[in-house]
């Protein structure tokens, strides 16, 4: 019923780290290293669209990732930010709207945005035709995607914000349950011609925070479901250690990447948290090594997967499915440390890395698609 175990190179499996990490997966159904498309396939279509999750899909991610907010009309829709300057064109549809919050807004507004053409200005190398006009999706139509085409991906949900949307947790499940999700109406029979099939596991849905109140909400709301405490280090975090401030010209994605935990009782004391409130792992920040160019700039933070920390995790029954690892070499160096998922917003990358190359391009597959 699970995508298979790919190690490379081989060897990888007598690692104890792997090894510990690969038994915790395995009482889980899940696979392991799990890949995650972040927002979607989101380094080749706008994040969090409909290319950007079929995308993903059909390369064989096992999981299709989303940040989950809630219109003003009840509707729970797939975006990052809070509010939608960065990635639609709110301010010549609603320009007195413009820094209002996603919570402000109802679905038929936020369905007259053009989520995509961001995007071919952002990254002209990238840019298709095709993406202008893209619309926000709901977690219906998320959901859509995963139960459609060759493979059968899970969902991998993150409350955002979870403090703007008061019983998000609540709703999630209500939703999750009428679409048979959850529970005992789920489907557990396997397409046996697929590659992924993590839709007939019990890690079907993967949930993730990084608030603490929202992991209790979520325990209480979904005590069956395996959850995820997202790490971050600063203030309301894990404590970090004294350091110089960021410096004048120096990058944010430097900056992070100098950054250290106090000690590793700070770690411990938000492994012990997660284990206690009901999370199965933790997914801790990293470093892309190569963060020079304006898209690798933005997922490149402090390094909280090394390997004495993946060691803890695993000591205290944690997973540790790490954010956001795109580059092949990377994949390589955190797998060795024995991380047993990745988000990435470049699945094919990170497939290929592990022994699963996909049967197309991403540039194939998206114009097999209609883009």
């Amino acid at each position: 019923m699970l995508s298979a175990l790919f190690l490379s190179p081989a060897g990888w499996a007598d690692t104890p780290e792997i090894k510990a990490g690969q038994a915790l997966s395995h009482r889980l159904e899940m696979p392991n290293p799990a890949i995650i498309a972040h927002r979607g396939a989101s380094y080749y279509a706008p994040e969090s669209t409909l290319p950007a999750y079929q995308l993903a899909r059909a390369l064989g991610a096992d999981y299709l990732e989303l940040d989950l907010q809630r219109t003003k009309d009840g509707h729970l829709i797939a975006l990052h930010d809070n509010n939608l300057k960065r990635t639609t064109n709110i301010e010549s549809v609603f320009p007195e709207r413009a820094n209002d919050p996603v919570s402000t807004f109802l679905l038929s507004e936020l369905k007259q945005l053009d989520a995509g053409s961001w995007f071919n200005d952002a990254y002209p190398d990238r840019a298709r035709p095709q993406f202008v006009g893209l619309k926000i999706m709901t977690l219906d139509e998320v959901r859509q995607v995963a139960e459609q085409g060759n493979n059968h991906p899970g969902l991998y949900i993150e409350t955002k914000s979870p403090d703007l949307f008061p019983g998000i947790e609540a709703d999630l499940k209500t939703y999750l349950a009428a679409h048979r999700w959850l529970g005992d109406q789920a489907p557990t029979q396997p397409d046996n011609s697929a590659d992924v099939n993590v839709r007939f596991t019990d890690s079907r849905v993967m949930l993730q925070t990084f608030e603490r109140s929202s992991l209790k909400a979520l325990q209480s709301a979904m005590p069956d479901v395996p959850k995820i405490l997202l790490l971050w280090g600063g203030s309301d975090y894990i404590k970090m250690a004294q350091h110089p401030p960021k410096g004048e010209h120096e990058s944010t994605a430097d900056y992070y990447s100098r950054l250290k935990v106090n000690a590793p009782s700070d770690y411990a004391q938000w492994l012990e948290f997660a284990r206690d409130n009901g999370a199965i792992g933790v997914g801790p920040s990293t470093i892309q090594t190569p963060h020079q160019s304006d898209f690798a700039r933005q997922f490149s933070y402090m390094d909280l997967a090394m390997p004495w920390m993946v060691n803890m995790s695993h000591q205290h029954q944690l997973l540790v499915h790490a954010y956001t690892v795109d580059h092949i070499d990377d994949a390589y160096n955190y797998r060795n440390r024995g991380v047993d998922g990745f988000f990435t917003n470049r699945p094919a990358a990170l497939l290929q890395a592990f022994d699963r190359a996909p049967e197309q391009t991403p540039q194939a597959w998206l114009e097999q698609l209609g883009y």
